[in-house]
């Protein structure tokens, strides 16, 4: 096995980092959580999408399929504080954001910071705590901070939250608010492995744990570069029409109650950013925008009653499916094919 060791972002003369800087840097990241996630390369993209597109990640899917275990690969290949909330019917706010405690020797208030207060923070199971805490996330993700007794305390940069829920029939489960749900860039699901990627497993993990031999291959600092490179790329005015005519075509549709937010339609333009500059590309083309569609407006989006289907997972296949036909039906301008 081949050690991936910590990479140099290659800057110029300048100082600045290089085209080539960017893709050795994203490409040691894909590969030491790949090595851990075997067979799921969309996941692993998609989640260094979020980081580095300054969003964050909701991972829905049945126990067992690596939810967490890409959350942990992630935080282990870079070098910035990780911590992980185990989420629960009696987890309270406080725990996530902090607490002010009296001091008796200084006679006055001290704060003492929650597990937010992280880089990479992994909320597993979400869904299984109560809306009250769930809200706690709400200020932290949309805003870079929390606020406690009236005191604001910024957290620190770059800063990601990965949260990991179990689908909603699954008994005791709290379903995720809208408002909840929009600060999410995106949401995927791992789906189960293909068998030549199961077998693999069971012969690499028999006697030891891949997390193990994890090293980081990229510092907070070199993520912080990389998310100014990221934002740098260029987006026409054809693309950016484009990506509102999707948005609107969601909330003007027969089959969808609630369509696409105007920060869904920021998030898909700042994902889609990310998606060109890891292909090599400093401009967007309505491709990108395309592969995104799915996994930045999903989970945004309420059918109504007939188009839904009885089950959460129905509806998130109807809601697909409504998205891939407003897809092919909104006309890509001229421009943004060229």
């Amino acid at each position: 096995m081949v050690d991936i060791a910590l990479t140099d972002a290659a800057p110029d003369a300048s100082g600045a980092l290089t085209a080539e800087g960017f893709a050795r840097t994203t490409d040691a990241i894909l590969a030491s959580v790949g090595r851990v996630i075997d067979g799921k390369p969309e996941a692993v993209r998609s989640a260094l999408v979020c980081l580095l597109a300054e969003g964050h990640l909701l991972i829905e899917d049945v126990p067992g399929v690596g939810k967490t275990m890409l959350a942990r690969a992630l935080g282990a290949s870079v070098d910035a504080t990780v911590r992980r909330i185990q989420f629960t019917p009696d987890l309270l706010p406080g725990d996530v954001t902090g607490v002010s405690v009296f001091n008796p020797v200084d006679r006055e208030f001290e704060f003492k910071s929650g597990a937010i207060f992280a880089n990479i923070v992994i909320a597993d199971e979400i869904n299984r705590s109560s809306p009250k805490t769930q809200s706690a996330l709400l200020e932290a993700m949309e805003e870079g901070q929390v606020t406690v007794d009236g005191r604001t305390h910024m957290l620190p940069e770059p800063f990601l939250v990965v949260a990991t829920q179990n689908p909603l029939e699954m008994e005791g489960t709290y379903a995720l608010p809208e408002a909840q749900r929009d600060r999410f860039m995106m949401r995927i699901s791992m789906g189960y492995p293909d068998a030549q990627s199961e077998a693999l497993m069971l012969r690499q993990r028999e006697t030891a744990n891949p997390l193990d031999e994890i090293t980081p291959v990229a510092t907070a600092d070199q993520i912080t570069d990389l998310v100014a490179w990221a934002r740098a790329v260029h987006v026409s005015p054809p693309i950016e029409d484009y990506a509102v005519a999707l948005a609107h075509a969601t909330r003007t549709h027969s089959d969808l109650r609630l369509g696409a937010s105007p920060r869904a339609t920021l998030q898909l333009v700042r994902a889609a950013k990310v998606w060109a500059s890891l292909d090599g590309r400093g401009f967007v083309i309505p491709d990108d925008i395309t592969a995104l569609l799915v996994p930045v407006f999903a989970h945004r989006l309420i059918p109504t009653r007939s188009a839904g289907g009885a089950r959460a997972r129905n509806t998130a296949e109807a809601i697909a499916s409504i998205l891939e036909r407003i897809a092919a039906n909104v006309r890509v301008p001229i421009a943004a094919r060229q």
